[in-house]
């Protein structure tokens, strides 16, 4: 036998991970529908990381098969994504994803010090998840939300004007079961499993609940709309620089 032969059949040997067949056949129809999206399938590649997301939670080895054999591309194509981006789990985690923004604002407004409270009250590192498989703790770069720092996200999902206190209330409610409204957006939280299949492009009906923008982040309309303030006439603009000069030299 040839060292090729040899390497075929260790290859050949090793067990494909897949979902059932029943999973397999549901996933199939809406993967059908969210690749009609896209004018080439490839291009539907991160919404379906999401579909198999909402199936166990994170992006397991059959997930990623599920979706190269969906779109015709290599497993090594779908891992490259799969682990570029951090909205993919790669592991089992809570059913609620709390992320503390330790960014710069949020750092120096508190946040700092609201992850290290988190770790020691949940008893869980960086990207770690509680025993009873209710809460992921993770530390993000930033939430978008900086005129309320510091800022909390769980399930991406806004909780603003954070505190130590106020975070480990929260955290404490979630694993309780208890009902914990976002201060922005819907007035309850989705688990990850159902926000990643939100995430995938089948929506839930709540896009337009609740409060969207709050006065910190309408400060600089206001003030516009109250002062007369426009933006410029695109047909209108000063010259720049360079071509004052040429202006000039004519």
């Amino acid at each position: 036998m040839s060292e090729h032969d040899g390497t075929e059949t260790t290859k050949a040997a090793e067990p494909r991970e897949a979902f059932p067949a029943e999973v397999t056949a549901r996933l199939e129809r809406d993967a059908k529908e969210i690749i009609g999206r896209y004018p080439r399938p490839r291009s539907a590649l991160l919404p379906l990381l999401h579909l198999v997301q909402s199936e166990e939670g994170h992006v397991s080895k059959a997930g990623m098969r599920f979706c190269a054999d969906q779109l015709d591309i290599t497993l090594a194509e779908v891992n490259a994504v799969a682990t570029f981006y951090t909205m993919y789990r790669r592991r089992p985690g809570g059913d609620y994803q709390v992320g503390v923004c330790t960014n710069t604002l949020c750092a120096v407004m508190g946040g700092d010090e609201i992850f290290e409270t988190l770790k020691e009250h949940l008893g869980v590192g960086n990207s770690e998840t509680t025993e009873d498989g209710k809460v992921t703790l993770e530390h993000v770069e930033c939430n978008a939300a900086c005129d309320f720092a510091p800022v909390v996200m769980v399930n991406w999902e806004f909780f603003d004007n954070q505190t130590p206190e106020k975070a480990k209330q929260l955290v404490d409610d979630l694993r309780l079961g208890k009902d914990v409204a976002p201060t922005r957006g819907p007035s309850s939280l989705c688990t990850w499993k159902q926000n990643s299949r939100i995430l995938a492009g089948f929506e839930d009906g709540r896009a337009g609940e609740g409060v969207q923008a709050a006065a910190p982040s309408l400060a600089g309309l206001r003030l516009a709309r109250e002062r007369g303030w426009k933006a410029p006439d695109p047909g209108d603009l000063p010259a720049r620089p360079a071509e004052q000069d040429e202006e000039d030299a004519k």
